[in-house]
């Protein structure tokens, strides 16, 4: 390994996470503008994610100034434009269709394990995230010593990609900061000089997530430039993933001069204790009679926890409304976090259907989306009729066609039909006015998420034309196409906007780190998702992980490190399985920055777990079950009985899980000793019962009404 970087300058740390780094970023800022000018500092920050938010908190209305602001990412890829203007990004499709290209024309043997799982959902996304984090790491195959047979032909075929990757002019996305720490440090043809004349400080912000290449791109950057680097103890979770130590100890490797900081406007929430908590395990300082020493150390937030996982959602979405009538919040003011953002799509459609907007855009899934399936079917056909082939009466592809185009027939699709291909998709886009029926049938959301699947598509016909790696003929487009609806993964695609007449956040909740708003919902805590059993990935046994010491993460730390790295560890000997204890310590670290982005109301939410009927139990993580245990912390259910239910689709899914809820809420009551006030069952039943006299309801919505009663009394089949 080489040597760690050396870095001059200072590293400013906040005591936690409780703490604002916005405010402390802008506190820094302000000193180094006006010595060096607004455009002569460059706030170098290591996530994308923030960006916007961080920019307008060092453009103040006080003093008003035109921060620069940059992702770490986005800066090195300017640093290689800079060297060679000429090389070509690789976009996520095409890099799916080259590395399958180099996997299939493989020289060496697939271990045997590798072509088993190859069958298993989400292999090929599992082995994308590993190249990816190999890639960043710049873990090349000659440099290990001993990997296993798995490990040593993924290395190997990432190392022969990336070769056919240079011989073409492509830079992969992951490849950035390596390529750009290369150029940089080799000052090839001058670049360093081009690169960093244009500024002459550098504010470093979320230092705890930096990298050893990133810290090496930083010391490339600042030989004459000041720099000012601003961390939080208790902080990093993407960096401990794959190095472990806190940013103190990989401060002061770089030589930086550490300094405490405590940003002099920062305000104190009402959950602060809560956060602190959570990343350090220190609760509030106790009086002898152990409570609280003030009432500002006691940590406060609100727990919601519902039945079943669809009306946790419901519930949430009745909160945000009541929210909105009780305070004047607008939408824009509230974010609702779940634990990996393959949950964000499903999410964000019931808060819709409940009537919430949502302000989250981006394609959950090629594979889900209406319109990708109406080109792919479309794109299938013509390769039929390519092969000279005629399309089938009653297959797949031409059934999904006639549902979408009823006039669809033999003769629309040869007049679509034009020498090239991406003007053979754009002449079907327009004779079937599919962007019309776009913005006729769907909501705006989902309407702008087609519009960009139907570009997405376009821009693969326009690839398919221009490269040799595929035919640019319709069996080309249809194998690439078919590849990149198959690996699509929405952690790629998924961004954020705020809409024109706003809308609610839906976010993983590692997106929260640098984020701010008055209310957030973190969703789905239970053990299964914080920390869950799927560490770092399910490619591997986790037993196979404990022993790849060349995996591109931590898979082997020590009972020592565990406790070296997460203060809520203290004594080593506590450790028994220190695998298990340092993923679960980084999940527990997650938590506590996504409850900081929380101004005025942080809710904690979750389900009951069960196999059906009434033998559910509600398995709360095992983190709130602490924050509840512990004096000067408080978890309060939240009253949402009372909240008002908005919208035609929540009222109905309310008035249908009533029957088999109050019958719930009997037998709960009568099996712990209770005695359930059967009154109150009476008033509720006769008010259903006058809804279904009504001779104007709905006669489907009667039947299911009915159903419900039925199904609640265990009559699964109707007797008449």
């Amino acid at each position: 390994m080489s040597s760690p970087p050396r870095l001059s300058g200072s590293c400013k740390l906040l005591p936690g996470p409780e703490s604002d780094p916005l405010a402390a970023a802008t506190e820094l800022y302000a000193e180094l503008a006006p010595r060096h000018g607004d455009r002569n500092v460059l706030v170098l920050k290591r996530h994308p994610t923030g960006l916007d938010r961080l920019a307008e908190a060092l453009g103040t209305d006080d003093a008003p100034r035109s921060p620069r602001v940059e992702s770490l990412p986005e800066h090195a890829s300017k640093a290689i434009e800079a060297y060679d203007p000429t090389l070509d990004r690789l976009e996520y499709e095409e890099r799916i269709e080259l590395i399958s290209l180099v996997i299939d024309g493989a020289s060496r043997d697939i271990p045997d394990y590798l072509e088993r799982a190859a069958d298993r959902d989400g292999f090929a996304r599992d082995v994308g995230q590993l190249l990816l984090g190999a890639t960043r790491q710049r873990l090349r195959l000659d440099d290990l010593e001993d990997p296993h047979d798995c490990l040593a032909f993924l290395y190997a075929m990432n190392d022969r990609f990336h070769q056919v990757l240079e011989q073409r002019g492509y830079v992969e996305r992951a490849d950035v900061v390596p390529r750009a720490v290369s150029l940089l440090e080799d000052d090839a043809d001058g670049v360093r000089g081009r690169v960093t004349d244009s500024f002459d400080a550098v504010l470093a912000v979320e230092f705890e997530e930096f990298r050893r290449l990133d810290r090496r791109y930083l010391a490339a950057l600042t030989d004459d430039a000041e720099l000012v680097c601003l961390g939080q103890r208790h902080a990093s979770v993407e960096r401990t993933g794959v190095e472990p130590g806190t940013v103190e100890s990989i401060a002061s490797e770089t030589g930086l001069e550490i300094e405490p900081f405590e940003p002099s406007d920062e305000d104190a929430q009402p959950h602060r204790a809560i956060t602190r908590f959570l990343a350090t395990g220190e609760a509030p300082t106790a009086d002898g009679a152990g409570e609280p020493a003030s009432e500002a150390e006691t940590g406060r937030a609100e727990r919601i926890r519902t039945r079943t996982a669809r009306e946790q959602v419901r519930t949430v979405a009745r909160e945000i409304q009541a929210l909105r009538d009780r305070h004047g919040w607008s939408y824009d003011e509230f974010a609702v976090a779940v634990p990996r953002i393959e949950r964000v799509p499903q999410t964000r459609r019931r808060l819709r259907e409940a009537g919430i907007p949502t302000a989250t855009i981006g394609t959950p899934s090629l594979a889900e989306d209406p319109v990708v399936n109406e080109l792919y079917a479309f794109v299938t056909l013509q390769a039929r009729r390519e092969r000279g082939a005629r399309p089938l009466e009653d297959d797949d592809s031409t059934n999904r066609l006639r549902a979408r185009v009823p006039e669809f027939d033999r003769s629309l699709l040869e007049a679509c039909t034009d020498s090239s291909v991406a003007a053979s998709l754009e002449r079907w886009i327009e004779r079937t006015d599919l962007k019309g029926r776009i913005a006729r049938e769907e909501s705006w959301v989902d309407a702008r998420e087609q519009f960009a699947s139907v570009e997405r598509v376009l821009e693969i016909a326009g690839f398919v034309e221009e490269t040799d790696l595929v035919g640019p003929d319709w069996r080309g487009l249809r194998r690439m196409l078919r590849r990149t609806i198959r690996y699509d993964a929405p952690y790629v695609h998924a961004v954020e906007t705020r809409p024109p007449t706003g809308g609610v956040a839906v976010c993983a909740a590692d997106d929260l780190k640098y984020d701010s708003r008055e209310a957030v919902f973190l969703l789905d805590l239970l053990d299964d998702h914080y920390p869950g059993d799927g560490h770092l990935t399910r490619l591997f046994p986790r037993a196979w992980l404990e022993s790849m010491p060349n995996y591109p993460a931590v898979t082997d730390p020590s009972p020592e490190t565990v406790a070296d790295t997460f203060a809520p560890v203290a004594d080593p000997s506590e450790v028994t399985n220190p695998f298990d204890a340092y993923h679960a310590q980084r999940s527990r670290r997650r938590l506590a920055l996504a409850t900081r982005a929380a101004r005025s109301r942080l809710y904690c939410c979750s389900y009951e777990r069960g196999s059906g009927g009434l033998r559910r139990t509600h398995e709360e993580l095992r983190y709130l079950q602490l924050v509840a245990d512990t004096p000067g912390l408080s978890l309060a259910d939240a009253d949402t009985g009372t909240a008002r239910i908005r919208g035609e689709a929540a009222a109905t899914e309310a008035l249908l899980a009533q029957p088999r809820g109050e019958l719930e809420r009997v037998l709960r009551e009568a099996s712990t000793g209770g005695q359930a006030d059967l009154g109150e069952t009476e008033e509720l039943f006769e008010e259903i019962a006058l809804l279904l006299a009504d001779d104007d309801l709905d006669p489907v919505l009667a039947e299911a009404i009915r159903s419900q009663f039925e199904f609640a009394a265990g009559e699964v089949i109707r007797n008449e």
